[in-house]
């Protein structure tokens, strides 16, 4: 019966109720729709750096993350490699030379981080031959083919099939080069990546560096789920206790405090938005109860117990406050579901997102966790608003109210 008696006194003011609402239900449809959006710019960025940059788990020696010294080898790469294929979850495996040294065109040079790569295997650990702009990805079976970022072949100024000479130094510390030929361009949506990073043939690279082929400083490992990250990292530290085994959350930190500081960042949001929207609902409240003092005043005269005026009053601001929340939510959805398919182009700030590792087009995401938990957020903020406009409620003497004129 107070359940009926609070849904009526919601609709006496029509107008008052309805602008509530309509405040709470585009407060919280901005807000989920900045959640999915931000959801959606997470997901894009883990899924560049697994996909991408680092793979789900690389396997290095001990000491190779903290000095990356070209003398810190994976000795008998070809064994360990089997042992990481022959785990559980463990989808493609791939083995790489890295080298930090100089390129330089017939313009300019530039330091970069030289990766010899297996074309074949590296094909199913990253996506980086679907990044391709120009040319192809090792396809044209030349002598010392290299592939390199659009942001780097414009600072050095070469195209397709120009020359660079890359200066390094070999296994015996001699100071050496070779010449590449620019075979292909790639574009993602890390500049930095783009403009450090070039990849040539592991073979090519290690024959200029005197180089063991069964040698290797990294093996990068692609898993079939992300969820399975850690416990396959476990089990390959124990398979290689001479190794160093770390997850893509340990080589790239910064990417890791971007995901887990999703969640705080979505409440954070939210209660702002229920807090601000708390302030319109209580003054509502407690017009609506100064409006109604002699009415109360006479039902708490004839018998009605002070317990029952505050029920009625809660549930009165908790249904204002849920119908316009559960309108948001929906909205919320509706435009999520329109721009997870969609996108939302970025384009117009495309160099400042990609400086920072991020796509110009952002796929939103929502989940229903998330959903349920602002519907709660939405019934505690309902019950904090109804606090003092039910006190002054309680507070009415009877006799007094009943003579109030309105």
């Amino acid at each position: 019966m107070i359940f009926s008696v609070a849904w009526r006194n919601l609709w006496r003011s029509k107008t008052r109720s309805l602008v509530v609402m309509i405040s709470i239900c585009a407060g919280l449809a901005a807000g989920i729709f900045y959640v999915a959006f931000y959801n959606g710019m997470v997901d894009q960025r883990i899924d560049t750096a697994i996909k991408t940059e680092a793979s789900h788990i690389q396997v290095h020696y001990p000491d190779y993350l903290n000095n990356p010294d070209k003398k810190y080898l994976i000795e008998d790469a070809g064994s360990v490699t089997k042992k990481i294929l022959a785990l559980d979850g463990v989808k493609s495996v791939t083995q790489r030379v890295i080298l930090n040294s100089m390129i330089q065109s017939p313009t300019t040079g530039a330091g970069v981080k030289i990766t010899g790569i297996n074309p074949d295997e590296e094909r199913n650990v990253t996506n980086l031959y679907s990044k391709l702009i120009e040319g192809s990805y090792f396809e044209d079976g030349k002598r010392n083919p290299i592939v390199i970022g659009k942001k780097l072949a414009e600072k050095l100024k070469v195209k397709l099939r120009s020359k660079v000479v890359v200066t390094l130094q070999d296994m015996q510390g001699n100071i050496t080069g070779a010449a590449f030929r620019v075979e292909g361009i790639f574009e993602t949506s890390n500049t930095s990546f783009d403009e450090s990073c070039v990849f040539v043939k592991k073979d090519d690279l290690a024959r200029v560096m005197l180089l063991n082929d069964n040698s290797c400083h990294e093996i990068a490992v692609l898993l079939n789920d992300n969820k399975l990250l850690d416990p396959v990292a476990d089990l390959m530290t124990k398979e290689l206790p001479d190794l160093d085994v770390k997850t893509w959350r340990k080589i790239m930190p910064e990417v890791d405090l971007v995901e887990s500081s999703l969640d705080f960042t979505t409440y954070i949001i939210i209660i702002i938005i229920l807090f601000a929207l708390l302030f319109g609902i209580i003054n509502t409240m407690l017009m609506a109860v100064l409006e109604r003092a002699k009415e109360l005043g006479m039902l708490m005269a004839i018998g009605m117990n002070r317990i029952r005026v505050f029920t009625m009053i809660l549930l009165e601001t908790v249904l204002l406050s849920l119908t316009g929340g559960i309108c948001g939510i929906v909205l919320g959805w509706i435009l999520n579901l329109y721009f997870a398919k969609a996108g939302i182009s970025l384009s117009a700030w495309s160099d400042a997102y990609r400086s920072m590792g991020f796509d110009t087009l952002i796929f939103t995401r929502l989940s229903i966790s998330t959903s349920l938990e602002i519907a709660v957020m939405i019934v505690i903020t309902g019950i904090i608003a109804s606090i003092y406009p039910a006190i002054k409620a309680l507070r009415l003497r009877p006799a007094e109210a009943i003579r109030i004129d309105m």
